[in-house]
């Protein structure tokens, strides 16, 4: 078989093979079209095409199209398909019940040729959005692991503490979106070691004067590294990487901004790298309890940690803990499995 990777692939099914033809003189210019008569068929077509958009009919002998579409959204492999129901079914109802069984949309019979098109196009391009967004995350996660192989760190780590300050933000009253961005964007916070020798990186003792003087430069290579970005995302994570060693009392690095002057998410970043860095093994140092972890947050509020930020982490700790046992890790074992 030949295929279109020019264009893509459009599976349409209906019992009726007038509907199909009809589909396919609206459609045909623009897309590459499978046509299926029943559920089985359009099932296998499917499984073996993944055709980009399904426009699928509601009543068919047999198996119906709300069937059909339950099978695809149930399949891991096959539940991002956008599907459309194109049906003579035009009662609230059965519109409600389609687009809960996964449905992008429903186009009732008989159906005008110029929405059929704008409806396709308009979730072909809801699609590719969505697939940037993964491929953006997918990027980000890669360049924490890099960070990660530069480091006496386990991806664990960037995982728990992740999570830790997305928690923490929702205490703090952000709204779901923005908690989930900060996730997003946490483990990029050490980007930066990337740029330094692995001599001062991993040397087992005390770092003289000098070599703190280059470790202390992550900060700003990392947000180097991720630039100035029109992303939020990716702005975000600039912003962490450069300011999370900075102190509520002006005595952080690199630039001793103090207080309010250190943005909010990287005061939380601050916090839950902290606390996950001591209760964790490291091949230098064996891990703190969390009561011993907690006990200096606590004591460093108002110095190290943003008081308001230190009580909301106190606040969320139950859930910070369920976090922390979910995800341990094993120093030994990570590194090869990576």
């Amino acid at each position: 078989m030949k295929f279109d990777y020019e264009r893509p692939t459009l599976l349409l099914v209906d019992d009726e093979a007038s509907n199909l033809q009809v589909l396919r003189h609206t459609l045909q210019q623009d897309y590459r079209l499978l046509f299926a008569k029943d559920g089985p068929t359009a099932l296998e077509l499917v499984k073996r095409d993944r055709p980009n958009l399904i426009l699928l009919d509601v009543m068919m002998p047999g198996m119906s199209g709300h069937h059909v579409c339950r099978t695809i959204k149930q399949d891991a492999a096959t539940s991002a398909i956008p599907i459309i129901f194109v049906t003579a079914l035009a009662d609230t109802e059965n519109e409600h019940l389609g687009l809960e069984l996964g449905a992008v949309d429903y186009i009732t019979k008989p159906f005008n040729p110029h929405i059929v098109r704008a409806r396709v196009r308009t979730h072909l391009r809801l699609v590719s959005v969505d697939e940037v967004l993964q491929t953006r995350l997918e990027i980000v996660r890669c360049l924490g692991k890099a960070a990660e192989f530069k480091d006496n760190e386990t991806g664990a780590h960037v995982v728990r503490m992740s999570h830790y300050a997305r928690i923490v933000a929702l205490e703090l009253g952000f709204g779901d979106a923005e908690a989930e961005e900060l996730l997003h964007a946490a483990p990029m916070h050490d980007i930066g070691k990337i740029g330094i020798p692995d001599a001062i990186l991993s040397k087992p003792g005390r770092l003289t004067d000098q070599e703190w003087v280059i470790m202390r430069q992550h900060t700003v290579i990392g947000a180097r590294i991720l630039g100035d970005h029109p992303s939020g995302l990716l702005r975000l994570a600039a912003s962490i990487a450069l300011n999370h060693h900075e102190k509520w009392d002006g005595s952080g690095y690199p630039n001793g901004l103090a207080g309010e002057d250190i943005p909010l998410q990287a005061r939380i970043v601050a916090i839950a790298d902290v606390f996950d860095a001591l209760t964790s093994v490291r091949p230098y140092k064996r891990a703190w309890t969390v009561e011993d972890a907690v006990n200096l947050i606590r004591e460093e509020s108002g110095r190290h940690f943003d008081p308001q930020v230190v009580a909301a982490f106190l606040a969320c700790l139950p859930q910070i803990l369920e976090v922390k046992e979910r995800w341990q890790d094993d120093l030994q074992t990570e590194r090869l499995q990576a």
